[in-house]
């Protein structure tokens, strides 16, 4: 009984000091990328890029699941020796030349989604976030160049899952308000109501986050078939994610976007943002089929594979599929093949399932050094970026302040927004 009592102390200074290490938001440092070879992009200079390869859906793709389960570390080994999809991907392909100022417009947006979401990360460690929290770091080159290459005033919108911080701000929320919703206050972006996986910002084209994975993929080939129904022009948007390929919400939604747009009646993008791992379950140890996108190919949708770890790579697809979309009213799906850098969830920091090596691997892929990189050799001086990072820190300080300060939700709020006013609707035609 005595040693158990002069245990509690020793277990209690133990877990301590756990909580305090999980609170610890540390960002990918933002310098050199001369150690980042794994992602080729020398190849090609600024001013005499070659075409970009988009890939074809016939070229083979190494998958983690041809490595003998023997035992895990056995494993784990195997997979980092083997080259992934995006590694073979990125070799086949060759950058676009793009002008050096546009980039760093992207390298700034992408700069503070991550410096936001590792505010978000920490509040929500230090107890000052409620629910759930899901951070798009590693991801932010895929939602910066397809949400860039929208066109708002021809009807453009998105709909998301629930790892949906950047798309908001992509589209134009403000941080404060972004972030006062994940603190769950009035002055929030719906009011304190939705949090972390529920955010709208339909003035700037996002027509909400969903929690239910799958649950939201079906919205957008309705909302888009509606457009062309009334004969708009707009293209929607659809973000999905690898865990939710599997639901049968995706399938019936793809059959109905494939069977709408052999009409011309169905302009959806999809965006898979395949990061490899749905939570802690990864793709090989999901899916017989492990190269995703050819799901898409049963239902008469084409697609293509893009690296979505490299923003320029990314940038020269995205606003050729948004207008092919929009110009023949057909869905295409995008296979944006990335990483996660950080873990499923902000609560989800002991990470069992992936090892600390292959974290490690994929860091050196991070796309905001890979951009980093790549303007430093395009000219653009290092103060200038580290100048865009510290305008940034300020940003994401200046929402936390303002979130931590902003009132709770009048109870006057409880039903607003709940139900929709009684409004007629004019039919097409």
């Amino acid at each position: 009984m005595l040693l158990q009592y002069l245990l509690l102390p020793v277990v209690f200074i133990i877990l301590v000091k756990v909580a305090r290490r999980a609170t610890r938001v540390k960002s990918v440092p933002y310098g050199t990328i001369s150690h980042m070879s794994l992602v080729p992009h020398g190849e090609a200079s600024v001013s005499g890029a070659a075409p970009h390869s988009f890939g074809t859906i016939e070229e083979a793709v190494v998958s983690r699941a041809s490595v003998p389960d023997t035992s895990t570390d056995d494993r784990q080994a195997a997979e980092m020796d083997s080259p992934s999809p995006v590694d073979s991907q990125t070799e086949r392909q060759a950058h676009v030349a793009y002008d050096a100022e546009a980039l760093v417009g992207y390298y700034q947006k992408m700069v503070e989604i991550r410096l936001f979401e590792d505010a978000t990360t920490k509040a929500f460690r230090q107890g000052k976030i409620g629910g759930y929290l899901h951070v798009y770091s590693g991801q932010e080159a895929t939602g910066t160049a397809f949400l860039g290459a929208m066109k708002p005033e021809k009807g453009d919108v998105a709909i998301a899952a629930y790892r949906i911080h950047a798309h908001a701000l992509l589209l134009g929320a403000h941080p404060n308000n972004v972030m006062a919703e994940l603190y769950g206050k009035g002055t929030g972006i719906v009011k304190g109501k939705g949090g972390s996986m529920h955010l709208f910002h339909a003035e700037g084209g996002m027509l909400g986050g969903y929690g239910i994975v799958g649950g939201h993929i079906p919205l957008a080939p309705g909302y888009a078939y509606g457009l062309r129904y009334q004969g708009k022009d707009g293209v929607v948007q659809s973000y999905l994610g690898d865990g939710s390929i599997h639901n049968g919400a995706f399938h019936e939604a793809a059959n109905l976007a494939g069977l709408w747009g052999k009409s011309g009646m169905c302009p959806t993008l999809f965006i898979l943002e395949n990061n490899q791992y749905g939570m802690g379950t990864s793709v090989e140890r999901a899916t017989a089929m492990t190269e995703l996108g050819r799901k898409f190919e049963s239902y008469g949708i084409e697609w293509e594979r893009v690296d979505g770890m490299d923003v320029q790579a990314t940038l020269a697809v995205a606003e050729q599929v948004q207008e092919r979309v929009r110009e023949t009213g057909k869905p295409y799906a995008i296979e944006a093949f990335g990483y996660r850098i950080v873990p499923h969830g902000a609560a989800d920091f002991l990470e069992q399932y992936r090892s600390k090596e292959e974290v490690a691997k994929w860091r050196e892929k991070d796309p905001i050094p890979l951009l980093h990189g790549q303007l430093i050799e395009m000219g653009i001086a290092e103060d200038r970026l580290e100048a865009i990072r510290a305008e940034a820190k300020a940003k994401a300080d200046e929402a936390v302040k303002f979130a931590e300060e902003s009132p709770d939700p009048d109870l006057s709020e409880l039903l607003t927004d709940v139900y929709a006013d009684d409004t007629y609707v004019e039919p097409a035609g």
